[in-house]
């Protein structure tokens, strides 16, 4: 199977992978657009993300030094005001003190690249702690999170290819956590610490994921059995499962993700090469 020449692997693609081969398959190899709504009701679906967005960029502006008292002045939602100074208080009180925000790393995975684009990593002789802002709208388990691939990738590729941001030493993975904050519950966020033992596994993994991509032939990419997914796809109408946009605001599944990530993957360019 021949994937377009500037394809990379990254923890959304794989988690495409994942979630449905079908959907990899026309998002990656077709290049398909499909104009289908994600989610519904649509206008909250995009004013959700529109929040995201902004306060992505407002924290981003911050740890980039931008006064307070200038980020503040662009602030016109309450909810958005909520948000900030939630991380005001909260948010970067037990961190290291040496931040690096909007880090871009790669390696070589399966011939060809695993990037990422991290919103914050934070560091100091004992700690690498990647932190990650979640806005949304419904919180996703410890379970999901700890499913998600990009909490595999993650920290498996700041250890793989952080050396220079560690004076040219490979970072230790057991130094290496794994923080979800959310700014509606400040004092909660979910924290997953690393281990060599699963960098290990994840090596594997990650290997093996990108092998069983490669080798496809385009008749076996196969929609998912989990229909429940199909709710929040794109590609549903496409593939004959269904054509309303599941409920965004009734929603059990981590359905966020399809949305809100799909803004950072847009945006992952400029890559340090390993």
């Amino acid at each position: 199977m021949i994937l377009p020449n500037d394809f990379q692997f990254s923890a959304n693609s794989l988690q495409d992978f994942a979630d449905c081969p079908r959907r990899f398959y026309l998002r990656y190899v077709e290049q398909l657009r499909y104009p289908a709504p994600e989610a519904a009701p649509l206008r909250d679906f995009d004013d959700q993300l529109e929040r995201d967005v902004q306060f992505h960029h407002l924290v981003h502006q911050h740890l980039r030094g931008i006064t307070i008292k200038a980020l503040e002045a662009t602030i016109d939602d309450d909810r958005i005001e909520d948000w900030w100074k939630a991380y005001r208080k909260y948010a970067l009180v037990d961190l290291p003190k040496r931040r690096s925000p909007l880090v871009n790393l790669s390696a070589p995975l399966g011939g060809r690249r695993l990037v990422a684009r991290y919103d914050l990593l934070a560091f100091d002789d004992d700690h690498a702690m990647i932190v990650e802002w979640k806005t949304e709208e419904n919180r996703p388990t410890r379970d999901v999170l700890q499913s998600r691939l990009q909490t595999v990738v993650y920290p498996y590729l700041l250890a793989k290819a952080g050396a220079h941001l560690n004076n040219g030493q490979p970072i230790n993975p057991a130094t290496i956590s794994m923080i979800y904050w959310f700014p509606e519950q400040p004092q909660e966020p979910e924290v997953f610490e690393y281990s060599a033992k699963q960098f290990k596994a994840h090596d594997i993994l990650l290997d093996k994921l990108a092998a069983d991509i490669l080798q496809r032939s385009v008749n076996e990419f196969e929609l998912t059995d989990n229909l429940d997914l199909c709710q929040f796809c794109a590609y549903r109408s496409l593939n004959n499962r269904g054509v309303k946009a599941g409920n965004l605001l009734e929603a059990e599944l981590d359905i966020a993700r399809e949305g809100f990530d799909r803004r950072r993957e847009l945006s992952q360019i400029g890559e340090i090469g390993f």
